[in-house]
């Protein structure tokens, strides 16, 4: 019941009138295709996975094999072709950031050619991808800052896994969160003789928020958005208990810790947290020793069971002997974000 109740106290002041947080979408569209505006033209803005494949399996969430696999963010369609009928359309960043990563060896990612960008929002680090691209744009550079709307590269259709038809070009377009700054050392030790060319910008290590959300915010005016207010009202997947009390993301997402007195006087043993369907932890609540009931480094808590029903593709829980658990899956993700 805190923790809700927090959650909501936390929620209120975010909205609070005269706040400097009511404003549009900081984030752009990373194409000059906006057709996600028009009503019931969702097959102008999205590329389906096939031609008899509705365009909901080029968005984001569960929407990949029947629902059982998951695709972290939209496949936007290109509006221009070259004379070789190739995607021609320039892409470009989606806010002001800073370039942290880029791919130019398709061969090593089912990204093929990909940026990331990094991009602060109400002190908030998000992490923008672009992938699939045809070319980085000559001369780019980590560590370069970049405005919205600046050509980063050009679409296309990389990849080291599927091969990406003409007519479905597109751009891959993700907003992630940065689950640990470890990553590489992380893996390195948990997945011993596997090959991570891509550091800590391995896919495994953002967590996808949906864009379809926040581009839409950003072309009503009348409604106010805030991209903290955004994070802290995910809807909730399960609440589990780590005990663990200094890991990057509490650093990194501090916006996300919610006050507990309790722990504030008798001191921190360890963290419950909320996740969404798709790993992302969005509400961390510090615990007393005195709260806690378990010695186990991991405890599930509680399951929204119709969300992880209706949104199974993460395969973080399971349902065994008529109650849920944490699959290998989901303890590898925590342990990932605790480490």
């Amino acid at each position: 019941m805190i923790f809700h109740r927090l959650r909501r106290v936390l929620l209120a002041a975010v909205l609070l009138p005269g706040s400097n947080l009511f404003a549009q979408s900081p984030f752009q569209f990373p194409t000059a295709n906006h057709a996600l505006y028009e009503a019931g033209q969702e097959l102008k803005f999205f590329a389906p996975t096939a031609p008899d494949k509705p365009w909901t399996s080029g968005s984001f969430g569960c929407v990949r094999d029947n629902g059982t696999r998951m695709h972290e963010g939209l496949d936007i369609r290109h509006l221009q072709t070259d004379r070789r009928g190739e995607p021609a359309d320039p892409v470009t960043a989606t806010a002001d950031g800073t370039i942290v990563y880029f791919n130019t060896k398709p061969s090593l990612s089912n990204y093929g050619n990909y940026i990331v960008i990094r991009h602060v929002v109400e002190g908030l680090e998000i992490y923008s991808l672009y992938a699939h691209l045809s070319a980085v744009r000559p001369g780019l550079k980590i560590g370069e800052t970049v405005k919205a709307g600046e050509v980063i590269g050009t679409m296309g259709r990389t990849s080291n896994a599927e091969t990406i038809l003409k007519e479905r070009a597109h751009v891959h377009f993700e907003l992630n969160v940065l689950v640990n700054d470890n990553f590489a050392a992380w893996f390195k030790k948990n997945s011993p003789g596997e090959r991570n060319d891509h550091g800590e910008w391995n896919g495994q290590n953002l967590n996808g928020l949906d864009p379809r959300e926040i581009l839409l915010a950003e072309h009503d005016p009348a409604k106010p958005f805030s991209l903290l207010n955004f994070l802290r009202s995910q809807t909730e997947l399960c609440r589990v208990l780590v005990r663990a009390t200094n890991f990057p993301y509490l650093k990194r997402y501090a916006a996300l810790v919610l006050k507990n007195p309790v722990a504030e006087k008798e001191g921190v043993a360890g963290y419950e947290i909320g996740l969404n369907y798709n790993g992302v932890a969005f509400a961390l609540m510090p615990r007393a020793e005195s709260e806690i009931k378990s010695r186990a480094k991991i405890q599930l808590l509680s399951v929204n069971a119709p969300v992880a029903i209706a949104n199974p593709c993460r395969k973080l829980l399971a349902q065994r002997g008529g109650h849920w658990q944490l699959t290998d899956g989901g303890i590898r993700e925590l342990e990932l974000l605790i480490n």
